[in-house]
């Protein structure tokens, strides 16, 4: 399929190649079981296939549409052998994963709107200061100037761990102490980020979900404030999952995306997990981006996010 034939930066091919070894390989043993003894695509290859799906955390109602997709193809093409089976499935989930827009960018990319504002929401314990940390780094490896604002004021770690991550990557950082408004930060965030004419601004945000509500009316307020300064703001919000927490990353998904508009996703910590299915069922499900993922904990390891390289490592 011409899509694969794409040139893959090298090294990040084999930096999510690696990333992707858990999942890739236990997918392979599950799906070489399912086709054992089987020449041909037929209803029980079908229904194995379905089983593999769902257990490498795609999700049930992904799982399906593929499934489809892939009867489809049986119907149309008459006959397919199970060694054919591995390149379909890598096809069909590309043109599913193609209908949500996902994974075009190949480089660190924000538009040119003086400061572009982006609003990093997500639980606790998902990565989600760290993946602000390592934006920074790469959005200013791409010559742009940076500013953080650190309004996740709930957890005296989270600002902690913010300043860690400004003073490693040589960028400002806006800051409070612990219990402030984060409306607050993010105002002064916003507010000082217009002031030194900075190209984008990372404001992180507290991460409970204790009650849906409360989350909503923070989150709120917090765009409320930001938008006192620059009308437009937040320009993005990204919401970041837990890869490795497989069908519980869709359940964050729904609260966040109950309680904000979500415009786009990171999916961290898919190394250490062979729940890399779950960005496949993400990405359908939830109809929203996915822009990053993380394969690693080095500082390159967040990647911006094509859905042609990675069903190319998942699936070859």
């Amino acid at each position: 399929m011409s899509l694969f034939k794409k040139i893959f930066s090298k090294e990040k091919k084999e930096t999510l190649d690696k990333g992707l070894e858990k999942s890739k390989t236990t997918f392979l043993s599950k799906m070489s079981k399912a086709v054992a003894g089987k020449s041909k695509v037929d209803d029980e290859v079908l229904d194995d296939l379905e089983d593999v799906l769902v257990s490498s955390d795609v999700g049930v109602a992904t799982t399906i549409k593929i499934i489809n997709r892939i009867e489809e193809r049986v119907a149309r093409d008459k006959y397919l052998g199970t060694a054919e089976l591995n390149e379909i499935l890598r096809e069909e989930i590309a043109a599913l994963m193609a209908e949500t827009n996902t994974g075009e960018e190949t480089d660190f990319y924000v538009p040119n709107n003086k400061p572009h504002v982006i609003m990093v929401v997500g639980v606790n314990g998902v990565g989600k200061t760290t993946t602000i940390g390592k934006l920074a780094h790469q959005f200013k490896k791409a010559g742009k100037n940076v500013m953080l604002g650190a309004a996740d004021t709930f957890r005296a770690a989270a600002i902690d761990q913010l300043q860690i991550w400004a003073d490693r990557t040589d960028v400002p950082i806006i800051k409070q102490k612990m219990g402030s408004d984060p409306a607050s930060v993010a105002y002064d965030a916003v507010q000082s980020a217009v002031k030194n004419n900075a190209d984008v601004v990372l404001i992180d945000t507290a991460g409970r979900l204790h009650n849906k509500v409360n989350l909503m009316n923070e989150l709120s307020k917090v765009k409320r404030v930001m938008q006192k300064v620059v009308p437009d703001a937040p320009h993005e919000v990204l919401l970041v999952l837990d890869g490795s927490t497989g069908q519980n990353a869709f359940e964050q998904a729904k609260q966040f995306t109950a309680a904000t508009e979500v415009t786009s996703l990171a999916v961290t910590k898919l190394d250490g997990t062979a729940k890399g299915g779950v960005v496949i069922g993400i990405s359908d499900q939830f109809k929203i981006p996915v822009k990053y993922i993380g394969v690693g904990e080095g500082v390159e390891d967040l990647q911006v996010f094509n859905k042609y390289e990675f069903v190319d490592s998942f699936f070859k």
